[in-house]
């Protein structure tokens, strides 16, 4: 539990902070990180509204992909991405189920469809890559299908390339004991429980053969031109704003460093995918 806006105001000098601090048993050091959390996210998220307007007036076209295994973070990662936006240039694509129709045409074509416009950003909570992973490992594909996919996927994200689709690719990578201790948190929280789904205990029961597949489509789809970007943390707030560094240092916008904040990330925490290789996390 931490300070609520009474006992704040109430407060003269850090001495009546520490004297509340002690009779209310609050925890002063997780008080203060959840601060210093909430000051740095606010300073990059103000960058991060200096580069979409530069984005947008240089008619630029970008691509963010968060992926990952269930329960990563990667939801409450676009949300923190996107929240202070210009929602007419930015949005979030989270494909559901193909339906028939979608299903019988060239896999790629829906996530085309949603693609940007010059001058916008999409962030892309899962894409095309369910067919490397999630797909796979659940049954859902054919091994003709994902066969397929393996090879034409660097084809497909070459041409975004050469067409000047600027895209980066985020593998959130947290541990096994994390990722059950998040699931057990959406059980007993009224409020999440729906996030929870058979999906996620298979995600447990199954982590293994999402591990050798997420392997093969490292090594299959991490390119140059179109890199893996690896995020090493059990930690939420500290992926979040990593990879907000990791974004914000690949681009040279206007106004860059207003905020006067550190911009590039931790290489500890996001790294790319051939220099994390030996230390992931699984």
């Amino acid at each position: 539990m931490g300070f609520n806006s009474a006992q704040l105001l109430s407060a003269k000098t850090r001495k009546d902070l520490i004297a509340i601090a002690n009779k209310e048993k609050i925890n002063i050091d997780k008080t203060l990180s959840d601060l210093k959390y909430e000051l740095e996210i606010s300073k990059l998220q103000s960058e991060l509204v200096n580069l979409q307007k530069w984005i947008t007036n240089n008619k630029m076209r970008v691509v963010i992909i968060f992926e990952g295994r269930d329960a990563a973070g990667k939801g409450g990662t676009i949300k923190r991405f996107y929240e202070h936006l210009n929602p007419r240039s930015s949005k979030i694509t989270a494909l559901t189920k193909p339906t028939e129709v979608e299903a019988g045409q060239w896999y790629f074509r829906r996530y085309i469809k949603a693609l940007p416009d010059p001058g916008e950003i999409v962030f892309f909570d899962r894409s095309w890559y369910n067919r490397a992973v999630v797909e796979p490992v659940m049954g859902f594909c054919t091994e003709e299908q994902y066969d397929k996919f393996m090879v034409q996927v660097p084809d497909f994200e070459h041409l975004l390339y050469e067409d000047n689709v600027k895209i980066i690719k985020f593998w959130f990578s947290i541990s096994k004991n994390e990722q059950k201790s998040r699931f057990d948190s959406r059980i007993q929280n009224p409020l999440k429980q729906w996030k929870f789904s058979k999906v996620d205990v298979k995600g447990q029961e199954l982590w293994n053969s999402y591990t050798h597949y997420k392997e093969l489509m490292f090594n299959k789809t991490h390119s140059n031109f179109s890199p893996w970007i690896i995020v090493k943390t059990d930690d939420k707030k500290e992926a979040r704003l990593e990879s907000m560094r990791y974004v914000l240092s690949q681009f040279n916008y206007e106004r860059k460093g207003e905020a006067k904040i550190q911009l590039l990330p931790d290489p500890n925490i996001v790294m790319s995918y051939h220099r994390s290789s030996a230390q992931l996390i699984f």
